[in-house]
């Protein structure tokens, strides 16, 4: 019968807290990038001209119908190639997660906007508005508390995806975990800790998101 001994861990517990800094580090990059990407494509779908929407509906598309894990690894051994330079694996994981999670802010944003009755925009109109006025006083506004709890969601995914970033041997909590299961060849407790530690993170993050999903459909019902 197997003997659990997480006590051999705590040797390694500055090793696990490196993970957990690169982990939450490359998550909050990744969702500030992703919604600056997001918000500039998602505007830019809503373009009437087709020179414009159309490159971006096709960024979008591309990066939602193709698996991130893909993704992480097109950007750090081919794109390097394809454009004749140096990339670390790390600034491939960070450009890659970006997009990635941008097309599916891009689609949050988009359809949070294009939600606002059509009146919003009328009467914005006839105040003598201009479009920068209208978006940033009129309907970005209301549109936000629409986009609020999938954003959220999808900010949870992103935290989901940094597990992936062990594959470019990034040093987030996966790897720094696998190191360890070589290092004292107890797989089940490192990897049982890693699951823990991410559990105690996106549990409360599922929770408030759920709450809030909740609120605002209350305020909006």
């Amino acid at each position: 019968m197997y003997q659990w001994d997480f006590g051999s861990l705590w040797q390694f517990k500055s090793i696990i807290g490196i993970g957990f800094v690169y982990t939450l580090s490359y998550t909050v990059a990744c969702i500030a990038l992703g919604l600056l990407v997001g918000l500039v494509v998602g505007l830019g779908r809503l373009s009437s001209n087709p020179f414009i929407s159309g490159p971006l509906r096709a960024f979008v598309e591309v990066f939602r119908c193709t698996p991130v894990l893909v993704q992480l690894v097109w950007f750090y051994y081919a794109l390097p190639v394809l454009l004749g330079i140096e990339m670390s694996a790390g600034t491939a994981a960070m450009l890659s997660l970006a997009l990635y999670g941008g097309a599916f802010y891009s689609e949050i944003i988009r359809g949070g906007i294009v939600s606002i009755d059509v009146g919003q925009s009328e009467a914005g109109w006839a105040l003598g508005m201009t479009r920068f006025q209208l978006m940033k006083r009129v309907i970005l506004p209301q549109a936000f508390k629409r986009m609020t709890p999938p954003l959220v969601n999808q900010s949870i995914m992103q935290l989901k995806n940094t597990s992936l970033l062990s594959v470019l041997a990034v040093p987030d909590l996966l790897y720094q975990g696998q190191i360890i299961a070589h290092e004292t060849y107890r797989p089940l407790e490192i990897y049982t800790l890693v699951a823990i530690i991410y559990f105690l993170i996106l549990l409360p993050a599922t929770i408030w998101a759920k709450r809030l999903e909740t609120r605002l459909s209350a305020q909006h019902g």
